[in-house]
């Protein structure tokens, strides 16, 4: 506690007793080693923290947390990365930097170009979402240094997009592709990235709308009044062609409907007229039956009169019939006549017998 205690305030601790057998210079390279850590602790103390001074002088350092930290001595890269937190490094001889391992935006600024028809734009900003993976820092470092954002983004979206420029009109790059240049600028980076230092990953590439010539801005403001009343006299005959479209569709409708009510009207009365026919059919046909029957009852008692009549037309009953009716008549005729008229009746009566064994013997 006692030596702990001395070296925070800046105390040097005083030297171990020397050990037997040549242990004396030990002891003194540790006091020396000691004095250098303590004024390097009060040089720590009086130089600003902003000063790159300070750091060199420090023993303890931290690594802020989305970070790692690298180190260098004597110029040469160590291979030792640490994490987030408080480490111990050498003063003077080793060199720390801590190098940003999350999301970071670089922010390119200002880049002019020339389009394929020789006329000179600017791109005031483009941002750059990149990462370093944390298993290659050391290669990336290595071989291009702290700042390799300078090499495989700055420089490299300058050169992408005169690159694109030059390769496209000002029509194409202000209007037509400008929707296609994000894209463009960002496989062209990870492209080379990919080849070159696989370690840097670029995630999304934002591209400002460039600035062009006065003169020519106003054309194509012009340019974008006229089409946009050219789309929207399109969008105003395209509605018309709706409207009528649906009015006709509507018309249609209306007619369908109508053609299809009057068409169950009229099945309707088709089938009342097809019913009102059967009922008719049917009552024929029970009159008609009625009548067939009232026909055949009639015939049929006809006949059996008829067939009474043959049976009852006989020579004695018509005696008897004719005894009845004189026998009812109250006048009585004197003459000559009156016997022959008797005699008549008698021959009748023979007569219709014979008639009667005739029809007999046919039958």
């Amino acid at each position: 506690m006692d030596a702990q205690q001395n070296q925070r305030t800046g105390i040097p601790r005083p030297p171990p007793p020397p050990a037997p057998g040549g242990g004396g210079d030990f002891s003194a390279i540790l006091t020396v080693l000691g004095m250098f850590l303590a004024i390097a602790a009060m040089v720590q103390v009086i130089i600003p923290s902003s000063s790159t001074l300070k750091q060199s002088f420090s023993v303890l350092h931290q690594v802020p947390e989305g970070h790692v930290g690298v180190y260098w001595r004597g110029g040469a890269l160590l291979d030792t990365i640490t994490s987030p937190g408080f480490h111990f490094k050498l003063p003077l001889i080793t060199h720390f930097e801590p190098i940003q391992v999350t999301l970071q935006t670089d922010l390119v600024r200002d880049i002019p170009c020339g389009t394929k028809g020789g006329v000179m734009i600017n791109f005031e900003k483009i941002e750059v979402v990149n990462r370093l993976s944390k298993d290659y820092v050391y290669d990336t470092l290595l071989n291009y240094g702290v700042q390799y954002d300078n090499t495989w983004i700055y420089d490299k979206i300058h050169h992408e997009i005169n690159q694109f420029c030059s390769a496209h009109s000002l029509q194409q790059v202000y209007i037509d592709m400008f929707d296609q240049i994000d894209e463009k600028m960002k496989d062209s980076l990870q492209a080379d990235c990919t080849r070159y230092a696989p370690g840097i990953e670029i995630l999304s590439v934002r591209v400002t709308k460039p600035k062009i010539p006065e003169s020519i801005r106003r054309n194509f403001e012009q340019m974008e009044e006229e089409r946009t009343k050219v789309l929207i006299a399109i969008e105003k005959q395209r509605v018309s062609e709706k409207e009528a479209e649906t009015q006709k569709k509507i018309a249609i409708s209306e007619a369908e409907k109508h053609a299809h009510v009057s068409k169950i009207q009229m099945e309707q009365k088709l089938m009342e007229k097809d019913s009102a026919r059967k009922q008719e059919e049917i009552s024929n046909a029970m009159y008609l039956a009625r009548e067939k029957s009232l026909a055949d009852a009639d015939y049929y008692r006809t006949m059996k009169e008829v067939e009474a009549d043959k049976l009852r037309l006989t020579p004695q009953y018509l005696e008897l019939k004719f005894i009845e009716a004189i026998a009812n008549n109250t006048k009585i005729y004197f003459g000559n006549k009156v016997p022959n008229m008797v005699l008549d009746q008698r021959l009748l009566g023979s007569f219709l017998q014979d008639v009667v064994k005739r029809e007999n013997l046919e039958l």
